[in-house]
């Protein structure tokens, strides 16, 4: 689901509290050794995706944030920032090249270049993520 969060709007941060889980406590975060992504090239997008980044022309990259339930994709576009919520029991992460990774939200993606080893530590830290919260779910 795609979410403007440009302003601080309760209803949205409701939403993706709800379908994510709270933010990880300051504590855990050190512990996990962070929770965010280096900055991400995004290569390419879903249609709705792409006709926010075509609207201006600064280069087009994102950032992942690791919730417990699920991730979130944020990125800019003019003046507004956007957060791309994906649950877990939702994400499909397909590795194409040796770079690039796609991540499917249903029908919705962004595929993202991983030009830096900590952005591929990253992508398999939510992998392994996500296998854990599945197999506590089940």
């Amino acid at each position: 689901m795609l979410h403007n969060v440009s302003y601080n709007n309760p209803e949205i941060k409701k939403v993706i509290d709800h379908e994510l889980g709270q933010p990880y406590s300051f504590l855990a975060r050190i512990k996990m050794g962070g929770i965010g992504s280096p900055r991400l090239p995004i290569i390419k997008a879903c249609d709705e995706i792409n006709e926010l980044l075509v609207l201006d022309n600064n280069r087009n990259v994102c950032n992942i944030e690791l919730r417990p339930k699920g991730i979130i994709v944020g990125f800019r576009s003019l003046l507004e920032s956007y957060a791309f919520t994906i649950p877990f029991y939702k994400l499909s992460v397909y590795k194409g090249d040796s770079q690039k990774y796609t991540l499917y939200r249903d029908q919705h993606f962004v595929q993202v270049l991983a030009n830096e080893r900590s952005a591929h530590v990253f992508l398999k830290r939510i992998i392994s993520q996500k296998a854990a919260y599945l197999t506590s779910t089940l």
